[in-house]
């Protein structure tokens, strides 16, 4: 399907294009969650990079060689294991350097937090090449990632705006929000983050969520009118 000057979604290999921006959803499992892996690349120069790559290396780096694009940088939303958990391996794989959040590289190597997560059956530490911090950009080709720093979900947690796509992680998710139970989380921090760093974003703005617990994308528009989180936590206290 074709629509000029708008996006190209080729729905044969599930590939969009979307204001010159490669972006490409691909389900992995890990256990029994499913995460939302995403490529993004420069269409014009091919350089691109991954981001939350939770599992199943080999069918993430045959998407990377059937689209012939040069991986650059391996970028996780967060420390969690299940946006984590594959980052050696690819960069393995690809010789791509790992992006995280320096609050969560912090967070999650110290002993408090190390114990509580090994409790849980989530161990897995947080390991990177470049570690980022709010309004940082990553250059692929001609493409500028704005990193935005959003904590609540994790200290750490960051969400990537690209040319009107926006890709939030845990952070927000269609319909709903991430988890604040598990250590380093705080739920009045998370909504304070939308509030100041996510909803001042054009309305037009694709969210592209960590998970697809409710769907597999969707607008901020939409959410600012559906998403309870934001119409009665955040909207409803203006």
């Amino acid at each position: 399907m074709f629509v000029i000057n708008l996006f190209f979604l080729d729905k044969k290999v599930g590939c969009l294009y979307y204001f010159f921006v490669f972006i490409e959803q691909i389900p992995v499992r890990l256990g029994e969650l499913e995460i939302f892996s995403y490529l993004v690349a420069c269409p014009k120069t091919r350089e691109g990079i991954v981001i939350d790559v939770a599992a199943e290396c080999e069918k993430i780096l045959n998407k990377i060689k059937q689209r012939d694009i040069n991986l650059k940088y391996i970028v996780s939303t967060h420390g969690h294991p299940d946006h984590i958990a594959g980052n050696q391996e690819m960069k393995k794989l690809t010789g791509a350097k790992i992006v995280l959040h320096e609050a969560d590289v912090a967070f999650f190597n110290t002993e408090e937090a190390k114990d509580v997560f090994k409790r849980l059956g989530l161990f897995c530490l947080p390991k990177a090449d470049i570690l980022v911090k709010d309004n940082d950009i990553l250059e692929i080709g001609t493409l500028k990632i704005n990193i935005i720093h959003t904590p609540g979900h994790t200290p750490g947690s960051i969400c990537l705006y690209v040319d009107g796509n926006l890709f939030t992680g845990d952070t927000l998710f269609v319909g709903a929000v991430g988890r604040t139970d598990l250590p380093g989380g705080s739920f009045e921090q998370l909504l304070n983050s939308i509030k100041e760093k996510l909803l001042p974003l054009p309305d037009e703005t694709i969210i592209w969520p960590g998970h697809g617990y409710e769907g597999q994308s969707s607008t901020l528009a939409r959410e600012k009118q559906q998403n309870l989180y934001i119409t009665d936590f955040i909207l409803g206290s203006y």
